[in-house]
């Protein structure tokens, strides 16, 4: 068999490993080795791992921020501000139709931008929307879709994980990526409460408002108190972590650290800080960040042994090749994106998919930053299409015994179409996602990360400037 048919095998045994229940990690490693042997390279395939797993993960200087974003999401989340403000928000918006589900998509985005993983967004507001809507009486699947839906922002809105991963990949900076997934994640969350507002006007049973009485229980001044004492210390600290990445002032590794320090002093301040949360987020941050490395670990063997088999430059000519214009390509790769997203790990898809379309969007004439955002909006969709949608999960981790998977899945499809609408309006008004990148000077972005595939002689290597 030739190595580009090699290449294709490899590809597709993807789906199959994982579709028989073998961890994503082990699938990806134990892939690698396979046809690293029967490429030929039995001797070599180990020196390339251990040279790809140091150069691209031990000494890949983005990856430190991972567990340092995913702490400080987690210490926030464990602070209490999340009650205190969902517990004023709700009251503030309860008296129109749907103001229980829009107040969660609004804390959703905003915890989205401490926290930087869906799993922390998600059960930290589930845990207190979910019996509220219940309680109140609304629709089941609606209230299920909207969890779900708010929760993936975590993965979009900065600090993203997935951003921090995507930027040495596609050899794009880390802090354009992040200005740049500002917007699109505003426009999702935008489009979330839109559709809400515009569905409960529609059939006032799915989001009742709440009563009189419940909203006179405590008056309007001390309910907008609450919300700017558990507002304010957050935002502040995610738009000084933030603005010191896009402005130049750190890395995001030392902006993460920054934000990690803060987020214990904020939740000191709200005296919530104690040795069990701090167990909890370290324990919560040691089992995400493990998931991430190990995946990664397999993922970086994996596309080692894929490119030496030219299995990039073989699947990028199968798809130039392809007569339907620079357009119909950019569907057919967003299409793939989206049909990978609902069997595999969206990680495990940032190392295999992007290194082979980044090189065909530049070859189209692309904007490598539109184009990568383009990825980061459709992945949204990974976590809410079955089978392997980890939203679901999560909320099913902490529903009551009547919300079915049922519930959850009706709940998502209509969430699902608005993601493709929000991937739609970015792809025909671009400035969506370029105009805020092009307004900051680039000189203001000091951390670029350029990252090199030489498929002849199979090096991998990463140069850090600035």
């Amino acid at each position: 068999m030739s190595p580009e048919h090699l290449s294709v095998t490899m590809f597709l045994g993807i789906f199959v490993a994982v579709l028989i229940g073998v961890p994503l990690y082990l699938a990806l490693g134990g892939l690698a080795l396979l046809f690293g042997i029967l490429g030929g390279w039995a001797p070599m395939v180990f020196d390339q791992f251990i040279s790809r797993i140091y150069g691209g993960v031990m000494s890949n200087e983005v990856l430190p921020a991972v567990p340092l974003f995913i702490f400080m999401g987690a210490v926030l989340c464990h602070s209490g501000a999340a009650e205190k403000l969902f517990s004023a928000m709700y009251r503030v918006l309860g008296g129109i139709r749907g103001g229980l589900a829009i107040c969660t998509i609004l804390l959703c985005t905003l915890f989205a931008a401490t926290a930087g993983i869906v799993g922390a967004t998600e059960t930290t507001v589930g845990l207190m929307a979910l019996p509220a809507m219940l309680k109140r009486k609304y629709n089941i699947p609606l209230a299920c879709g909207v969890i779900c839906a708010g929760g993936t922002l975590g993965i979009l809105i900065p600090p993203s994980v997935m951003l921090l991963l995507y930027g040495p990949i596609a050899a794009i900076s880390v802090a354009k990526l992040f200005i740049a997934a500002i917007f699109p994640g505003l426009l999702l969350s935008g489009l979330y409460m839109f559709y809400v507002f515009i569905l409960c006007l529609v059939k006032p049973d799915y989001g009742p408002a709440l009563s009189r009485e419940e909203r006179a229980e405590v008056p309007m001044g001390k309910l907008l108190g609450e919300i700017a004492m558990y507002m304010i210390p957050p935002l502040f600290l995610v738009l000084a972590v933030l603005g010191s990445i896009l402005f130049g002032v750190a890395s995001p590794t030392e902006a993460a650290a920054v934000g990690a320090i803060g987020a214990v002093i904020v939740a000191l301040g709200y005296r919530r800080f104690n040795y069990a949360v701090l167990y909890d987020s370290a324990m919560q941050t040691l089992s995400i960040t493990t998931m991430i490395t190990f995946v990664t670990v397999g993922a970086m063997m994996f596309s080692g042994v894929f490119m030496a088999l030219n299995g990039a430059v073989y699947i990028g000519d199968l798809v130039t090749a392809l007569p339907l214009g620079k357009w119909g390509l950019l569907f057919v790769m967003m299409f793939v994106v989206f049909i990978l997203g609902a069997f595999i790990d969206w990680i495990a898809i940032l190392f295999i998919a992007i290194p082979i379309f980044t090189p065909i969007a530049l070859h189209l004439g692309f904007d490598p930053l539109w184009f990568a955002m383009l990825v980061c909006v459709n992945l949204q969709m990974s976590f809410l299409t079955p089978p392997f949608a980890y939203t679901m999960f999560y909320l099913k981790g902490i529903a009551p015994p009547e919300v079915t998977m049922t519930h959850i899945y009706w709940g998502v499809v209509p969430f699902i179409g608005l993601q493709v609408i929000g991937l739609a309006l970015c792809i025909v008004f671009p400035q969506i996602i370029l105009w805020l990148p092009n307004v900051i000077p680039s000189s203001w972005f000091l951390f670029k990360k350029r990252v090199i595939f030489a498929d002849s002689e199979n090096v991998y290597s990463i140069i850090s400037e600035g």
